[in-house]
Order: C-alpha cells, then structure tokens, then sequence
C-alpha cells in the first residue's frame, strides 16, 4: 500500500507519525520493551499530547525474533497464526550504546535515542534494519488514495476486500544492493520480488493475474535471512516499489507483528520456518504415482470411468488415483455429499470395484452448501452457516445458487461437516479434492467472533485442516492426502496443493512453473498443477509437453475443465499411438519414469516432512551462492539431484542454466561441464533432464506403481563428478512405503567405487561411465573405473 508521494511527502489525505527514537528500553529476562515517542524528546513538555509506539522484541524459537508494534493495546487481540515456541534460548545485553536480543546466531539490537534504529544481524554482518521514518503510524483520511493495489475503493465490490480503514502500521526494512526477494506464497507472475506490489488476499483468479489462491506473508532474500508477517489478514507488500531501498508491508489497525528468521542458507531459512509455522506432513507413496480426472463439466458415469481406466490399463499406462471432480454430485446440490443417482446408482459397489483394479479414489468438495441441497435447511437450522450482522444466513449465487458458507469457527459445525466426509470414507473414498476456500466475504459475522478480514484469508486452513483431520482418523498417519487449491501460512502441514485455473498454452504452463517455485519458497513442500491447462482443450503438443512437466513434479494429475484429459484423445488413432512421440508413448515414458525413480522421489518427500525441503526446488534453494541462479524461473530442481528444465515452446527449443560441476544427460549419458548456459531442442519424448555432479541416484527395479518395496532390486546410480574430495564418502538412505529402510555407503578413490549395505534385499550398483552393473555379494560392490 503506497502511502508517499514520492520520497519526501505524504498523500493528500495522509498523515504518518514515525518512530523517532527508543526513549526508554526495559530489558527482562527475555524481551525488550521500547518506547518509542514519534517526535524526539528534548523536555519533559515534548511528552504530551504525543502518540507512542511500543515496540517489543521477544524470540519464539532460536534464530528468530519476533517484533511487536502496537499504537493502541487496548483493542481486542485478533487471531494470529499457530507458532511454535520455546523457552530458554534468549540472552540479553545492556550497554550505553542499545540493547541486544540474541536467539542462536540471530541478533536485534536497539539503539538508545535518535534516530530510530532496529538491526539485525548474524554472523558478524548486518542482515537488514529498520531505521529513519521505517516503522509507522498511518492515519488515512477516508477518500484518500492511497494505493493503486486492489484495496483501492473503486474495487471494493469486485474483490470482497475490507473497506479501508482509518489506520495503519508498516514497517520497512532495508534492502541491500543486489538483496532479492522470493516467496509470498503462490504467485504467478516474477519469481524475484522485487519492484512489485504484492496484496496478501486469497482470490479466485487464475494463474494469468495478480491475484493467487495461496497468498503467504512470508518472504526470504538472498542475504540470508526471511520475514514472516504475523497476520491472516490483508497484508499489503511494496517490495521496493515505493521505497526502492527497502520492502514495507503495513497491516490495518492498532498493531503490527512480524518476524526475523536466520539461516543463512535458504534451506535453512525454510527449516526454520516450517519449525515456526509446521512441517509438511508425510504423504502416501501411492499419491506420488499418476492421478487421472473425469475434468470439469464433461459428461460421466461409472461406464465412462471404468472405460477410461481400463483403456489406460490396455495402454500400459500405470494409474494410481481416479479423481471425481464436481459432477459426482447433482447439480445445483453442491454440496450434499451424496452421488448423483441418475449416474452413480451403486456408489458403495462402484468404489469397491475400483479399489478391485488397485486403485484410489478422489472426490471433489468445497466448503459451500447450495440452497437447493437437503443439507443446507439442516445447516442453517443449527447454526452451522456463516451468518450476517443481522443474524441472517449469509448467501449469494455465484457458483451455486443460493449456496451457505459453512462456519468452521464452530466445533458442531465442524463435526457435522466431517461426518459427511466420514460417510464417503466409508464408502471407499481415500481422498479429497478440497476446492475453492478463497472467496470469503466480509460482511459477517462468525460463531467465534472473529474477524472477518482475519478470516478472509485464514478460512481456508480451518477448511482444509478439518478435512485433513478426518482423512488421519480414518486412514492414519502418514496416509492423509488432500488436493487443496487454497492456503495460507500453516497451509503447507496439509499437503498435497495444486495450481489452480491455469489455461491450455505454453505460456501459461510457464507461469504455472514460477506459481510452483514460488510456493515452494514460501515453506510448501508438495505440489502439483493440472496436466495440459484446465481452462480450454490444449493442442497435442502444448499437451505432450505439460505431460513431461507433470510427470517430473511431485504429484501429477491428469485434469481439465470441458475436455476430457486422456492421453489418447490427443492422437489421431491407434496407429499413431504407437509412435515415440505421441501423446500415449509420452505418457507412458514418464510416468513410467516416475514410478522407478520413487526411491528418490519418496526419500525427497520424507526430506521435506523432517526438514521443509520442498521436493521440487527452486535453483536458487540449491545454488545459493551461483549469482547466475538468482532469477531463475523455468527450471528446477526435482530433489536435490535432477534438474528438470520444461520445454516450453513449440519447436521443442528450450534455454536453461547449469551450475558448475559435471552434469550428465539423464536419458543419453552425455556430460557437460557446467557453469554455463545450453539451448537444446528436444522431441515430444525428451527434455532437459540432468544428473547433479556427483549424485547418487537410487532407482527402483519397478515401473508400475508407485508403492513397492523399493530395497528390492534396487540399483544404486553413482555419477561422476568433478570434485572426487567432496565426493570422497556419501551415504544415502532408502525408505519403503511401509517404512524399511537401508543405508548404502558410496567411496570413491579415483580409481574405483566402493559400495557398502547391509541390506537384506538384493541390490546392484551401477557407475556411469564405467559400462556395466554389479550385483552386491556380501553387502559390498567394488567397480573400477
């Protein structure tokens, strides 16, 4: 929110009281408290009629600090997000310059009197400050313009956001030359941050806008450190847009709270991170392997579902999951959580069948009850719907018609809704789609008496959180899965996220990519985007390489809106099936692909579970310290060892960056020495797929499902590399799906490679370059090179 008329004056309408000097700082065993006048005080007669600012520094965890601005501490104290914390961490230091907070490596240290000044540093250098007219006070007359964003009042009504308060408090914190900024949950436009405004607001936009579904207040830089935004509200970004030396972000209201979180290594930032706001949860392995959808708004029934199943089977082409989007459900009745009759007369038998073929089901939800559903006279009888200021059920026709928001805020509202998911468990249901949780209104009220604007963004983590709940309970542990558009901070503990409503081009599979690395950097380690655009039917080739990409993320689905997204629908006939590079060779290439690099991609998953490693990783996550990686945003990452790079044009020309080491071709064995940048042009059938120097790459001996026992056949892959010191010794961990594990121990001399297991499974392990595989005899492989 723009609040400045360039650098030196206000807005018309506008007046800001700044934090001048810390007057007084009380240090206790664990805090600062600052006062902080916003005029310096010269005499005792400078005290009055003069606002104050209270400025608390406090640690929650090691290697971050938390700061509290507050006007008014009288006002009702909102919902904050859920946060970690612990005691016991924190030192204090007073001397006649300021004071120091330090938690871990992580200090903020306030300097007595004027000017204001608020640092942080770590490692013997300063991280970011806060200084001269940073932390603010804004008073905004009502028809002041004040931003060109989407709170402006002229677009009130479209996007449902609040009305524009009177009152604000920002803070701004300096950005070093060179510094970038990343994350912000899942936004579609520019992987790098800055220049831009950016609106933490969940809207229902697209992926060819401004706005996202996954809005996160959380961002990260490349110097080391990252700042979370404790507010589930609107939270307004400049990120060197106003100020062009420093990132502002202001919250509505009396009080602002935010947090300062070392690494120095993004990995580590985003460890630190998901300690304080949660780690993603374990994910089945059979959610890995390939999801197929009925689409949209196309025409089906058991007949249609069991032909396309059975014709992927024909095809040889593995399936995992079968996914019932909307029409499971009558129309007009979403929802009432009972199959439509006139197409689904045996829901009960039709799921047993499907689970007799190996397979999952997913059905669609959201969290909406239309007014022609049985349920929602019963739900708005007991209190269960989202109510107006005048006790009114809430309601309106977009989407379904007269639909109710359930009220999550409510525990009877909450098990009522559970319950009916418990229902279709029990019918043989394993998974949900949980879809929409963005178009939230604000002129309500709710049974907890939150706050709306709070709400806004924050209802979708109740939504998706009780959905999840009830998956753990019926399924256990580590078999939850959902397929959630929305979220916000605390969202990535409920995995698995998709992309949302992207279109059928190449152009919008490559902002669909910058959407994924930018959730990925906003602490979310799943996610997934549908195959081929949902909006529009794609052509064969915009189709053939989504399929690729699909395939090479870590969950992948098969879905669209009017069309139907099986592979074959794109290929002129059987015969044409058969060739390479058609759209059911290339389906069955890399999905078959997939299913033998589980070892891997299931040991990424657990990465992400323990760490908050996501498993697709922006280059920057892995290459910190490569400047060439800073603005990367059309390769990746997949774990820490393959960099996938999507073809995104139609003459299958595709431009990526290697870092320095050796890189070898994962389908041809060629290598290339990296610290440059390639073009290559690549079949329907290929694209750059490359092996990290000096990787170690366990590949499964199976290529039809992605649950097996991975121990079994195993065949560990040693790469060269450049650096036979760094890779002198390394081991890696294989886990099954029902949790056996195995360790493999990798040396290298130079002249040989020595492999060590003691697992109980046969395994083999093969050298690239050296020609040939050798089988383990006595938990030891020795190959020459």
């Amino acid at each position: 929110m723009k609040f400045t008329d360039g650098f030196w004056q206000m807005r018309p309408g506008v007046d800001a009281l700044y934090a001048q000097e810390a007057y007084d700082i009380v240090a206790t065993d664990d805090s600062l408290v600052v006062t902080a006048p916003t005029r310096v005080i010269a005499s005792r007669g400078d005290t009055l009629n003069r606002p104050t600012l209270t400025v608390t520094l406090s640690s929650p965890l090691p290697n971050v600090v938390g700061v509290k601005i507050e006007h008014f501490q009288g006002v009702r104290d909102e919902i904050g997000f859920e946060l970690a914390s612990e005691t016991g961490h924190v030192s204090i230091e007073t001397t006649d310059a300021g004071c120091a907070l330090t938690a871990g490596e992580l200090t903020a240290t306030v300097a007595h009197g004027a000017p204001w000044n608020l640092e942080f540093s770590a490692a013997g250098r300063v991280l970011t400050s806060s200084g001269h007219k940073s932390l603010g006070y804004v008073q905004v007359a009502p028809d002041a313009e004040v931003t060109s964003g989407i709170v402006g009042n002229a677009r009130v009504a479209e996007t449902q956001h609040p009305a524009r308060p009177q009152h604000y408090v920002h803070e701004q914190l300096e950005l070093g030359v060179g510094e970038l900024v990343y994350g912000l949950g899942e936004r579609f436009g520019p992987l790098v941050k800055n220049g831009q405004v950016v609106d933490v607001w969940n809207a229902d936009g697209g992926t060819s806008s401004e706005q996202a579904y996954k809005n996160v207040p959380f961002y990260l830089t490349n110097r080391g450190y990252g700042v979370l935004v404790n507010h589930p509200g609107h939270v307004s970004y400049e990120i060197g847009s106003e100020t062009v030396e420093r990132v502002q972000f202001s919250v509505a209201g009396e009080s602002l709270e935010y947090f300062i979180i070392y690494g120095p290594t993004p990995k580590q930032i985003l460890e630190r991170y998901t300690a304080l706001t949660g780690r993603p949860a374990k994910v089945p392995a059979w959610s890995y392997g390939l999801w197929l959808s009925t689409s949209f708004t196309t025409d089906y029934d058991e007949k249609t579902v069991t032909g396309f199943i059975d014709a992927m089977a024909e095809r040889d082409l593995p399936l995992s999951v079968f996914h019932f989007d909307c029409f499971w459900m009558r129309e007009f009745n979403w929802c009432d959580f009972e199959w439509d009759p006139r197409t689904f007369p045996d829901p009960e038998g039709m799921l047993t069948r499907l689970h007799q073929k190996d397979l999952r089901v997913c059905v669609w939800i959201n969290p909406y009850i239309g007014q022609r559903s049985p349920l929602f006279a019963e739900a708005a009888a007991s209190g269960y719907l989202v109510k107006r200021p005048n006790g009114e059920v809430w309601q309106w026709d977009l989407w379904q018609a007269g639909m109710g928001l359930v009220d999550f805020t409510n525990p009877d509202a909450t098990r009522w809704y559970q319950d009916k998911l418990r229902h279709l468990m029990e019918q043989g249901v394993d998974a949900f789609k949980t879809d929409f949780g963005e178009r939230i209104p604000l002129e309500v009220d709710y049974f907890d008496g939150s706050s709306p604007e709070r709400m806004h963004n924050y209802y979708t983590q109740l939504y998706n959180q009780a959905v999840f709940d009830v998956l753990k309970e019926q399924r256990g542990e580590g078999e939850a899965v959902l397929f959630a558009r929305s979220a916000t901070t605390g969202g990535q503990q409920l995995p698995v996220h998709w992309g949302g409503d992207n279109t059928s081009s190449y152009v919008s599979m490559a902002e669909t990519l910058r959407g994924g690395l930018s959730l990925a950097l906003s602490g979310f380690g799943f996610w997934s985007h549908d195959i081929g655009g949902f909006e529009g039917t794609p052509d064969p080739g915009v189709f053939k390489r989504w399929t690729a990409f699909g395939l090479l993320s870590s969950h992948s689905r098969l879905h669209g809106s009017s069309s139907y997204r099986v592979p074959w629908a794109f290929d002129a006939d059987e015969a044409a099936e058969a060739d390479a590079e058609s759209a059911v060779s290339v389906t069955r290439k890399f999905t078959k692909l997939k299913l033998s690099l589980m070892p891997y991609l299931y040991a990424a998953g657990l990465e992400a579970h323990r760490a908050g490693t996501p498993v697709m990783r922006p280059m920057q996550l892995e290459f910190p310290d490569d400047a060439a990686t800073g603005y990367l945003d059309r390769q990746y990452m997949l774990g820490a060892d393959l960099l996938v790079a999507p073809v995104f044009s139609a003459d299958g020309e595709v431009e990526f960056y290697l870092p320095a080491g050796t890189w070898t071709n994962y389908f041809t064995g060629e290598q290339v020495t990296g610290g440059v940048w390639r073009r290559e042009r690549h079949g329907f059938d290929s694209l750059p797929l490359y092996v990290r120097d000096g990787a170690v790459l366990p590949v499964g001996a199976r290529d039809d499902r992605p649950d097996y026992d991975y121990l079994s056949e195993l065949v560990v892959t040693v790469y060269p590399t450049t650096d036979a010191a760094q890779h002198a010794s390394e081991t890696v961990t294989v886990t099954t799906p029902d949790g056996a594990s195995a360790v493999f121990t990798v040396q290298r001399d130079g002249t040989r490679v020595r492999v060590t297991s003691a697992a109980e499974t046969p395994w083999s392990v093969k050298v690239i370059g050296a020609g040939h595989t050798v089988s383990a005899r006595d938990g030891e492989v020795e190959v020459q090179l």
